[in-house]
């Protein structure tokens, strides 16, 4: 299937927003596209273990969980 880029500037002063990247690159796996996760700014925060097992997004799965499987499906993730 197809490439798709998803792109954030969002961290922890935006649980959800800083969330959204990872959620859409996981659901982009599920259905057979290649994404790639940019993040800029604030956002490069994200890769920090403490801040990544802190960041729960409203009625969203933890961005651990998500960065997990993102990890896992080696999505590219660029700073």
């Amino acid at each position: 299937m197809g490439k798709i880029v998803y792109s954030s500037t969002y961290a922890s002063d935006d649980p959800t927003r800083a969330t959204m990247p990872f959620l859409l690159a996981a659901g982009a796996i599920d259905r057979g596209h290649e994404p790639i996760i940019v993040l800029m700014g604030e956002a490069v925060y994200l890769m920090k273990d403490e801040v990544v097992n802190s960041i729960q997004g409203v009625g969203l799965p933890s961005l651990r969980e998500l960065l997990d499987k993102v990890v896992q499906n080696d999505v590219p993730i660029y700073l």
